[in-house]
């Protein structure tokens, strides 16, 4: 996975931007378009790899020329959008349309900077509901996902055929880990995945975390331990590598690339890189603890409107939403982002076009929301605590249970 597809995917979220907007300086309406006047309708979005004239810029002018508009759109670095949006929202000068890492839309919402579906009679009824709550706060959605990726097991078919492993044989963690003691004994490497103490790790952290049992918020709750449990009698081992502390998931990728490691936990984003390794592989969901797929947490933007001091433009920017979100054009959309689609109909047609789709689409299926549980605002300073946790357990300085508790106690001080 690239960098930008990161950012995309995972780490758009802005720790300290989401809980001090007013720290954020050297911003002007200026910077970028906003508001806009008579056919005019601004749209920021987080992809700023895509220039004018790339199949996502037409299907922009596509969609406002449908509604009778032009559209001027700019996009972002996702951290940079999520700086921009929210002084936007303060100083009234908000985009018409926004597309934003899921877990921001809560906060958004929470500071007052997005309308809800239910006032501008967006939609929202096809969208899976387990990616739709990402986008929900106090029962109420603030837009609608326009396509989502998250994480599965990547395998190695011809090492596990050499260590006598059936991968139809894991079907929960002592299986997984009984497949891992195989390929040690035949002289090869398990699993490897991105243990970094940044949101990466704490994403990675989350499928084996949720997969217990886990919520995030008891961070020290016995199925809480029994993952990070897992995850440190892994290392102590030898069925994953020490090297897992400062991965980051291009970094446990390339590991993987080298073709002596069983499994990697990583993403759809991998796709394309997977085409180019010299051995045959194969996907399998993460398994939770007592077997079935463990929910992992999903990756991808929702298309959002904010709240504008001219009512009177909502109708025209939900046209824009509803043409950006329809069948055909979320196929297109995510077909070009690697994403799976959040309706059911799209993804049916992906998984018919391209087959090897299916093992993605049963994984973003079972995921669910970083920000569920009604976190909201106070998601950002959870996942800190656990990644310092991961790193203190993994590192022998503390126990699991020792890590996971101070964990707690530092996320409950946090969030109160």
């Amino acid at each position: 996975m690239t960098t930008s597809g990161w950012r995309r995917g995972v780490a758009g979220v802005a720790l300290t931007a989401l809980t001090a907007v007013g720290a954020v300086t050297g911003c002007s309406a200026a910077d970028g378009p906003a508001g806009g006047a008579g056919g005019a309708y601004t749209v920021w979005d987080p992809y700023p790899q895509f220039a004018g004239g790339s199949d996502w810029e037409k299907l922009l002018q596509s969609c406002g020329a449908d509604a009778g508009v032009t559209v001027r759109r700019t996009g972002y670095d996702t951290t940079d959008l999520t700086n921009k949006a929210l002084l936007a929202a303060q100083q009234g000068n908000s985009p018409d349309v926004l597309i934003v890492d899921n877990p921001v839309i809560s906060t958004l919402a929470q500071a007052g900077a997005l309308t809800s579906a239910d006032e501008t009679k967006l939609d929202t009824s096809a969208s899976a509901p387990n990616l739709l709550g990402a986008g929900q706060l106090d029962g109420k959605a603030y837009g609608v996902p326009i396509g989502a990726n998250t994480l599965a097991l990547w395998y190695n078919k011809d090492l596990l055929g050499q260590a006598g492993v059936d991968v139809a044989s894991i079907k929960d963690w002592p299986s997984l880990t009984a497949a891992l003691a195989k390929v040690k004994g035949a002289g090869k490497k398990g699993i490897t995945f991105s243990a970094i103490g940044t949101e990466e790790g704490s994403f990675q952290f989350l499928p084996w975390f949720w997969g217990a049992g886990a919520q995030l918020t008891a961070l020290d709750s016995p199925p809480a331990v029994s993952a990070l449990t897992l995850w440190t009698d892994w290392l102590t081992r030898g069925y994953a590598p020490n090297s897992v502390i400062n991965n980051t998931q291009t970094t446990s990728w390339q590991e993987f690339a080298g073709g002596d490691y069983a499994f990697a936990e990583n993403g759809t984003w991998q796709r394309a890189n997977a085409e180019k390794l010299d051995f045959a592989y194969g996907i399998i969901p993460v398994p939770a603890s007592a077997g079935g797929t463990a929910p992992a947490p999903t990756g991808g933007e929702f298309v959002a409107l904010p709240v504008q001091r001219d009512t009177g433009r909502y109708d025209v920017s939900t046209k824009l939403v509803t043409c950006l979100t329809s069948p055909d054009n979320l196929l297109k959309t995510d077909t070009t982002l690697s994403y799976v689609a959040p309706v059911a109909a799209v993804q049916q047609t992906q998984v018919t076009a391209d087959p090897e789709l299916k093992v993605w689409v049963d994984a973003v299926n079972a995921a669910k929301g970083r920000t569920g549980d009604n976190l909201g605002t106070k998601y950002p300073k959870i996942p800190e605590q656990l990644w310092t946790a991961v790193q203190g357990a993994l590192s022998g300085a503390k126990s699991p249970q020792a890590a996971l508790s101070a964990a707690q106690d530092a996320a409950a001080a946090a969030t109160r």
